[in-house]
């Protein structure tokens, strides 16, 4: 990883990110949080940034959707004038911004292909997006790293999941190809499959309760994975001795999925 760079934590506000960008801005790296919280939600976002500052580490915030090509140069933008040698160590796609609909059923109540092609552009294609951006601005260097936030509904059915399970899957195949083609580049492309955790996203998914329940029952832990369980694992996997490590869709889950 590239020594001391700056962390760029897409949907920082909450979650795996905020969590992320705490472990990170610890071990002392500069950090790029964007977010998109309205009036309700900002407050938390400015909590993060305060823990952050609090650490006496370089810290910019941008609020604004980060699949918009507009909002992503002016994101870029700002670090630039904040950092004009900054170089981009890790760059974390964790956006959680999607339509949770049924794919059939009644017309007013279903899935309609806007909202499946704005949750498919916001989840999976704006990681190919800012990966173009860093590389064309020559932010993301030799030595960094690109970590993508999947689930296992990339691969199993939830509730009115389908959105977001097309668009983990889509992630996922991004993050192999962008890992085939990085690779000369000495940059590195992985998915992190996390176990269920109880963050603000999940509590949108019908049924959450249950599949909460479910998932701790399963755990050997017998406990949900926290944000700060991936988070301690991303900053461990950004370090010298993983960059023979890419395009893999690596489970942080304490077990979850191999139990029966």
């Amino acid at each position: 990883m590239a020594e001391r760079g700056w962390v760029i934590v897409l949907g920082v506000s909450s979650g795996f990110g905020a969590a992320a960008a705490r472990a990170y801005a610890a071990a002392g790296h500069p950090i790029l949080g964007v977010h998109f919280d309205l009036r309700a939600t900002l407050p938390r976002a400015d909590a993060v940034r305060a823990e952050l500052e609090a650490l006496g580490i370089p810290v910019v915030f941008f609020n604004g959707n980060a699949a918009d090509p507009a909002r992503r140069a002016e994101a870029l933008d700002a670090l630039q004038a904040a950092a004009p040698d900054a170089t981009v160590a890790v760059l974390l796609h964790s956006l959680a911004f999607g339509t949770l609909k049924p794919f059939v059923g009644d017309k007013d109540a279903r899935m309609d292909a806007r909202s499946l092609a704005m949750t498919l552009d916001v989840m999976a294609h704006s990681l190919v997006a800012w990966t173009q951006e860093l590389l064309d601005r020559g932010l993301l260097v030799r030595g960094g790293r690109v970590f993508a936030m999947t689930s296992s509904g990339s691969i199993v059915a939830f509730p009115s999941y389908g959105a977001v399970s097309a668009a983990k899957s889509a992630l996922e195949s991004h993050v192999r190809q962008l890992a085939v083609e990085l690779a000369p580049a000495g940059v590195t492309v992985n998915a992190i499959m996390a176990g269920l955790c109880h963050t603000p996203a999940l509590e949108k998914i019908p049924g959450w309760e249950a599949l909460a329940a479910t998932a701790a029952a399963r755990n050997p832990s017998g406990r949900l994975t926290t944000p700060e369980d991936v988070a301690a694992c991303l900053v461990a996997l950004s370090g010298p001795g993983t960059a023979w490590m890419t395009g893999n869709v690596i489970r942080v889950d304490g077990g979850e999925t191999i139990t029966a």
